[in-house]
């Protein structure tokens, strides 16, 4: 029995949503918007494994109580931080303006996704390399990357009705694969090549064909 999702499904498909909206006091959020910037700042500039919750805590302007009582611990804040870069990300899907978001065509949306999530796992690799070696194949088990393959999926049979959209979803995402970008990144590929050459591989595949010459 073939099981495989047709394109059919593909399209009958909504995007889910990251995450679970949690009743929030205006104080909480501003904290907690205030350490994961914190968090974001430092991370970026000494490495996730050089940042103490003392120091995120400073930097934010609260106490150390609150960031532990709120993520735990340095990995809990990390994750946090990570959702909700994702989240972010996926609301500029949903609703942003386009080409990022919808009214756009869709090889234009596909390009404009892969730019900026290559921007976004550029700045935040260590946290993604955690997140995808957590097991093996933890990568696709995630509920962010069955997102992110949703959105593809549904533009890949917008542009290119006759493809396996499914597969030629992941086949376009397997590329931003976080121990891959950082390996690219040590032999010294910028975060504009790799656009680049991703955005052009896009293209290439979800183009409209060319017609054989009669």
């Amino acid at each position: 029995m073939n099981d495989r999702t047709g394109p059919q499904s593909v399209s009958q498909q909504g995007l889910p949503v990251l995450g679970e909206p949690r009743p929030e006091r205006a104080d909480a959020r501003r904290n907690r918007l205030k350490v994961l910037e914190a968090a974001d700042r430092l991370f970026a500039e000494l490495g996730v494994k050089n940042v103490s919750l003392d120091a995120i805590a400073a930097a934010a302007g609260v106490g150390k109580g609150t960031v532990f009582r709120r993520f735990g611990d340095r990995a809990g804040l990390a994750v946090a931080l990570l959702d909700e870069r994702e989240q972010e990300l996926q609301a500029k899907i949903l609703s942003g303006p386009p080409p990022l978001g919808p009214g756009a065509p869709a090889v234009e949306r596909v390009t404009a996704f892969l730019d900026a999530y290559l921007d976004l796992l550029d700045r935040h690799v260590e946290l993604f390399m955690d997140s995808e070696n957590a097991s093996d194949g933890a990568r696709y088990r995630i509920g962010s990357y069955r997102l992110w393959h949703r959105h593809i999926a549904m533009l890949v049979e917008e542009a290119r009705a006759e493809l396996d959209a499914d597969y030629t979803a992941h086949v376009i995402l397997a590329p931003l694969a976080a121990d891959l970008h950082n390996a690219l990144r040590t032999e010294g590929f910028d975060l504009a090549r790799m656009q680049s050459g991703l955005r052009a591989v896009a293209v290439a595949v979800l183009g409209p064909r060319l017609q054989a010459e009669a």
